[in-house]
């Protein structure tokens, strides 16, 4: 994961200046819409460990999970926009409104674009003890020659790793059986023991079991290859998609919170994932466009 070099605890404490009120009246709380343990939450769990030594009072992190993260991002779209309520999300945000049919909320229109924080790379993997196709070439090859026979798995239907394969799958022009798990950790278990065939799985979860030699990445979704894994194509070179399947992580408060909150961020400089907040806005809304098309073609549903 890539995250930002600049505590967000600074850009917290120069947004409190910034803005009209003192953010010291109450907690400040970080909703994450996701379980505790995931990408997400680690990343805002990284976020909110120095506010509390700056502003002398609790920073609450709350993690709001349920449908998709639609139920914590919900909670956050109707919340008073004060700046006390912040959410940290994924791009899953905003696959969500392709996904549901009716959302009570809009992931674009309903937020505050406040700024980009780091960015997560998916790697596709396979069980190489097992599995005989462990190349791109190789696993096309066996995917044309028996469509819907090899699996793989996700932790759930609409997750970014469900459409990075889907997108892989419109790429290669043929099918993989979908085997949708409730979370990563029961899929996990089943790709090392062989039960499934392949899987997108974060590199900071995937890293550990292909050093030992559980696992073997085949393609990596980022635009780069890996320093870690110098020796993996990325998905353009292996020729089966363009896109890369990065997922961004960022902050977003209330439509409606006040503007000094998002331009302080802006300010700061944040480096290296860093963006103003009309940048972090344009790219949440260009990914809303690119993975509606992707559930479009793939005839993709979460409801």
């Amino acid at each position: 994961m890539r995250f930002l070099t600049k505590t967000f605890a600074t850009l917290l404490v120069a947004a409190s200046a910034a803005a009209a009120h003192a953010w010291s009246d109450q907690p400040i709380t970080l909703v994450v819409p996701y379980t505790p343990g995931t990408g997400i939450d680690l990343v805002a769990r990284q976020l909110s460990a120095r506010l509390p030594a700056l502003l002398g009072q609790p920073v609450i992190v709350e993690n709001l999970a349920g449908a998709s993260g639609n139920i914590g991002s919900e909670k956050v779209a109707r919340a008073k926009p004060d700046g006390y309520t912040l959410m940290v999300q994924v791009n899953t945000l905003v696959m969500n409104r392709s996904l549901y049919k009716s959302l009570g909320y809009d992931p674009v229109a309903d937020f505050t674009p406040v700024s980009l924080t780091s960015w997560g790379t998916l790697l596709l993997v396979t069980n190489p003890n097992v599995q005989k196709a462990t190349t791109m070439a190789q696993m096309v090859s066996a995917a044309k020659a028996e469509p819907g026979k090899l699996t793989y798995a996700t932790p759930g239907v609409g997750t970014p790793h469900h459409l990075s394969m889907a997108l892989l799958m419109q790429g290669i022009g043929t099918e993989l059986m979908h085997v949708p798990y409730k979370g990563t950790a029961g899929a996990v278990t089943d790709l090392l023991g062989g039960r499934i065939d392949y899987m997108f799985l974060p590199v900071h979860v995937a890293l550990q079991h292909i050093q030992v030699g559980k696992l073997k990445a085949i393609a990596t979704g980022s635009s780069k290859r890996l320093p870690q894994l110098p020796d993996v194509p990325t998905l353009a070179e292996a020729g089966v998609t363009a896109d890369n399947v990065d997922m961004w992580y960022g902050v977003l408060a209330p439509k409606g919170t006040p503007p000094e909150v998002a331009k302080s961020f802006e300010s700061q400089g944040m480096v290296p994932a860093s963006s103003t907040p009309a940048e972090f806005g344009a790219l949440v809304k260009k990914d809303a466009d690119r993975w509606a098309a992707v559930v479009k073609r793939g005839n993709i549903t979460a409801d």
